[in-house]
């Protein structure tokens, strides 16, 4: 069990990484975003929610296997 939990911790960080870097680059996807001098100062500190955003994308075609695959659903 503590596997299991360890495993669902790292991805929830995971995911707390993709709401800040979506809450950091919005305006790549159509939200309000903060003041672009803010992000440019930001953005060396976000590599790594900036690999986060783009392993999303690939699994964005199935968010539902993604997440099952985490709760361990088969």
């Amino acid at each position: 069990m503590r596997g299991k939990a360890v495993e669902t911790i790292e991805y929830e960080v995971g995911e707390l990484d993709n709401i800040f870097a979506i809450l950091v680059l919005g305006a790549f996807v159509g939200i309000p975003s903060p003041p672009f001098q803010i992000t440019l100062e930001l953005l060396p500190e976000m590599e790594k929610e900036l690999e986060v955003m783009l392993e999303k994308v690939s699994t964005a075609h199935d968010p539902l296997g993604d997440l099952f695959s985490v709760l361990g659903i088969d």
